[in-house]
């Protein structure tokens, strides 16, 4: 005969045994609840990358942005830099002896910047560089170079961007260097500000163009 601990024991597993539809259906339930909850988030998410995929204009703010600091965003499934440029960037960016080193300093190929970006800073104000940064080359992202005189770039870098990929090297307002594989200028795409610390990119600004 079994004692009142086996029987417990015994009564124990069928219980088990019934509880084991009981909790899978639970989670069965728990999870088709938590899909339906889902969807209206996807959906809500899925016109925004379309837009964005669609190249539609996106906007940026860079309240917070410091001189000299960087900040990126994407548009077109592409990134896109704003550099709040100091003082000292500026004035290197207008230096002739600087100039004679770029293979496009005057943009003269257009396509890489809109008409109102034809200038030696490349931008709406001169402090803040609106930027693709894929290289011109073969679409590698530059890394941000803002060192001046390190040891991998050598005595006369004065700053910049420069692609690991292949070596290709562009100032602070993404000219191009001469004497390096990339081709031309990295683009500045369409933009406009917003307001002092906004900016919406993909979208001209009015009566430019």
């Amino acid at each position: 005969m079994n004692s009142p601990a086996d029987q417990g024991t015994l009564d124990a597993a069928p219980d088990a045994d019934r509880r084991k539809p009981l909790t899978a259906a639970t989670g069965l339930v728990g999870a088709a609840g938590l899909a339906a909850a889902s969807i209206p988030f996807v959906a809500s998410m899925s016109p925004s990358e379309r837009t964005r995929a669609g190249g539609a204009p996106v906007n940026v703010d860079f309240a917070r942005l410091g001189p000299g600091e960087l900040l990126t965003g994407e548009w077109r499934g592409k990134p896109v830099w704003i550099l709040h440029r100091t003082m000292t960037m500026l004035r290197a960016l207008e230096s002739p002896a600087h100039r004679a080193k770029l293979a496009d300093p005057d943009s003269r190929v257009t396509n890489q910047q809109p008409p109102y970006a034809r200038n030696a800073f490349r931008s709406i104000k001169p402090e803040y560089l609106v930027l693709v940064p894929v290289c011109t080359h073969l679409g590698c992202v530059p890394t941000f170079r803002p060192d001046v005189a390190p040891a991998d770039l050598g005595p006369e870098w004065p700053g910049g961007f420069f692609c690991p990929c292949h070596g290709s090297k562009f100032d602070f307002a993404g000219r191009v260097y001469r004497n390096v594989p990339a081709p031309a200028n990295l683009v500045v795409p369409p933009h406009h500000y917003l307001t002092a610390t906004a900016v919406r990119i993909g979208e001209n600004p009015e009566r430019t163009i």
